[in-house]
């Protein structure tokens, strides 16, 4: 049985792609040993020249829309970067003016620097953006608190450097930890990373605050509450990230958690305090154990729970299977 050219070159794209069924596929390879014209067909669709000079030109385009977005970028970049340069210039006048010296043209010229950072480093860059971004910023607001430092003359820099870091730290590491260049080295670890990061720029603030107030008190008090909450923020990180539980069980350790490190808080508290009278802090009550326990048990109940309708909901699907 004969076919016609309209329907052979309806079946022709789903011959070429051999998506088409056996009997499909031997009437087109009949009617192709006998139609030249067909054949033709087929041979410009598997002419792939036109797809590949389809794709290089759209790459083109992209590559030139690019580049023309990143010159914009750049200039806006560079005018921004100017327009800043004005009050730099007129404070630097003002100040020699005056015969004050480069005194407080310092101040202004960190401050401007703070909100170059933010607005003229990412319009500049072409990579990495990210990361340059929030590392300029971090060291041009150390810059400025140095600056406003001795300009004062004062001695809380490190704390007050410490404690932005701490901030800074807190808000901005997962998203550097997920951006280039630094998620490539992380790989899988990005949370523990972040945990790190929190972890040690908390404890460095901590060793400043202390060292600023020169107390030997506040290093018991301060990490005898402090150091629990790291604990637990750990614990509970641990649970969720690395335990391969479902999310009741996950959710019952870390309530249990919770109650025991209360416990343990709420005694290295009495501890340290009533250690140090001079203080002026005395702590003389303290959670009861009852209610310690309370929580933790509640915890520990979730938890079972959860583990019981794990068991239960793998049990039954392997019924299944």
């Amino acid at each position: 049985m004969k076919y016609s050219c309209d329907l052979i070159s309806d079946l022709l794209p789903l011959y070429k792609d051999e998506i088409c069924s056996e009997a499909s596929r031997k009437i087109v390879e009949e009617h192709l040993a006998e139609c030249p014209d067909c054949k033709k067909i087929l041979n410009s669709l598997n002419d792939v020249t036109i797809d590949e000079k389809i794709v290089k030109e759209k790459e083109e385009v992209i590559g030139t829309q690019a580049k023309f977005f990143k010159r914009k970028s750049a200039l806006a970049g560079s005018i921004i970067g100017l327009i800043f340069s004005i009050p730099i210039l007129v404070c630097l006048i003002v100040n020699l003016a005056t015969g004050a010296g480069l005194t407080w043209f310092f101040i202004v010229l960190a401050g401007i620097l703070v909100a170059a950072s933010l607005i003229v480093v990412p319009l500049m860059l072409r990579e990495n953006r990210m990361f340059i971004t929030m590392a300029s910023f971090t060291a041009s607001v150390m810059l400025l608190l140095g600056i406003v430092c001795i300009y004062s003359r004062g001695d809380w820099f490190f704390v007050a450097a410490a404690s932005t870091l701490f901030g800074l730290t807190m808000c901005f590491a997962p998203f550097i930890a997920y951006r280039r260049p630094v998620n490539a080295y992380l790989k899988n670890n990005k949370g523990l990373a972040i945990m790190t990061a929190y972890t040690a720029t908390f404890v460095l603030m901590m060793l400043a605050i202390g060292l600023h107030v020169g107390m030997s008190e506040f290093f018991p008090l301060a990490f005898a509450i402090s150091m629990p909450l790291v604990g637990l923020c750990w614990a509970i990180f641990a649970i969720v990230r690395y335990l391969r539980m479902n999310a009741a069980v996950k959710t019952g350790l870390s309530i249990a958690s919770v109650g025991v490190l209360s416990g343990v808080l709420a005694q290295l508290v009495i501890n340290a305090a009533n250690a140090g009278r001079a203080t002026g802090v005395v702590v003389t009550s303290a959670p009861s154990l009852a209610l310690i326990l309370s929580i933790g048990g509640v915890g520990l109940l979730i938890a079972g729970i959860g583990f019981l309708v794990g068991i239960n909901k793998g049990g039954k699907n392997n019924e299944n299977k």
